[in-house]
């Protein structure tokens, strides 16, 4: 028997529900840690007109003063709210299978209404869309992964990424719509400390002054250090020198502390840094400035957010078939933005 056009399209979305939730793994694609980070701690937004709001309070105004005797004090209106827009964005990815690709598979579509699909039909369709759903699903988390990279100056439509909210010029630029080089508005830089020297004491020393930091406005430590292989490198030469920096697992133990030079595993102040591969690939297709494979990032879940709009976040579709064309259509959606309401809680280091 066959297939009718709006069974195979329904069959086509379901399976595609259900290759989705189970988020396959494969021997191509690569770790993303920002992307699985960001995830676990997105927070989503119920829809706007055209950006998402950051409520952000910049100052306490205070009107305190002294008086004696009998004296007069003043009283004043607060001012003490500032609002960050964040434009909400929309990505896309989708495939299409024509009719007599269907056909090459053994898999026949009709219009005849009263049409069945044989069990080996349906099998032989269950097989073409795991395959087409899996690497739909991968191939758009690996370019969504590597866009919220980015400072989204590439296209109109792109969305602002980890580039621009964490700076390395964080003096320079307009990020959620805050002018950062405005006097007054120091409050929305990020930290920044670049070409730090990669020798005995001075990475770790550095690294310690940023954090402090990042800590001194409202005493919000980081809890994501992401790094790139250079800078990781670096940190582990310089980490011998400081035994209490490097915490492992295995290996000859001296005082509880694991002195094996082959374990990866590296923390400061307790948090992992967590090797970023994609670092790699931004290097090598960009050449930036500073080198992404020699940066590190200092980020806080609280203050950096995936924010999906409700619903709308990595939505299966299923377009209907072109009048003139026979060929069927399945997609992928997210619509949404990344948003941040402290920035100076968090930094971006780089190593000569």
């Amino acid at each position: 028997m066959a297939f009718t056009a709006e069974q195979i399209s329904y069959a086509g979305k379901s399976a595609m529900d259900y290759i989705v939730r189970k988020k396959p793994e494969d021997l191509y694609n690569t770790e993303r840690p920002f992307l699985k980070w960001l995830r676990a701690n997105q927070k989503s937004f119920p829809g706007a007109k055209q950006y998402i709001n950051e409520k952000l309070r910049i100052k306490n105004d205070s009107n305190f003063q002294w008086f004696g005797p009998d004296g007069l004090v003043t009283y004043n209106r607060k001012r003490t709210l500032e609002e960050a827009n964040f434009e909400w964005r929309s990505a896309h990815d989708g495939f299409g299978l024509s009719e007599e690709e269907l056909l090459q598979n053994y898999i026949s579509v009709t219009d005849d209404p009263t049409a069945t699909p044989t069990t080996s039909e349906k099998h032989q369709f269950i097989n073409l869309m795991t395959e087409n759903t899996e690497t739909l699903f991968e191939g758009f988390n690996e370019n969504f992964d590597y866009q919220l990279h980015l400072d989204g100056t590439a296209g109109t439509e792109d969305i602002v990424g980890l580039d621009a909210i964490i700076s390395t010029t964080p003096t320079t630029g307009t990020v959620g719509g805050i002018n950062r080089a405005t006097t007054g508005n120091e409050y929305w830089r990020n930290h920044v400390s670049l070409n730090i020297a990669a020798t005995s004491g001075v990475l770790v020393q550095e690294m310690e002054e940023v954090w402090r930091a990042c800590t001194r406005v409202g005493g919000y430590a980081p809890n994501f250090i992401m790094v790139g292989s250079k800078f990781l490198d670096a940190y582990r030469v310089d980490a011998k020198t400081e035994i209490d920096r490097q915490i492992t697992g295995g290996g000859t133990t001296r005082g509880g502390v694991s002195l094996d030079p082959s374990i990866t595993k590296m923390y400061f102040k307790g948090v992992e840094l967590v090797w970023n591969p994609i670092f790699d690939d931004l290097e090598a297709n960009l050449s930036a400035t500073p080198a992404w494979d020699k940066r590190c990032y200092f980020l806080n879940s609280r203050f950096l957010k995936l924010r999906p709009a409700k619903g709308q976040d990595m939505v299966t579709r299923r377009p209907p078939r072109s009048y003139d064309r026979y060929t069927h259509y399945w997609g992928l959606t997210w619509r949404g933005g990344m948003c941040t309401n402290r920035p100076g809680s968090m930094a971006v280091l780089s190593i000569v």
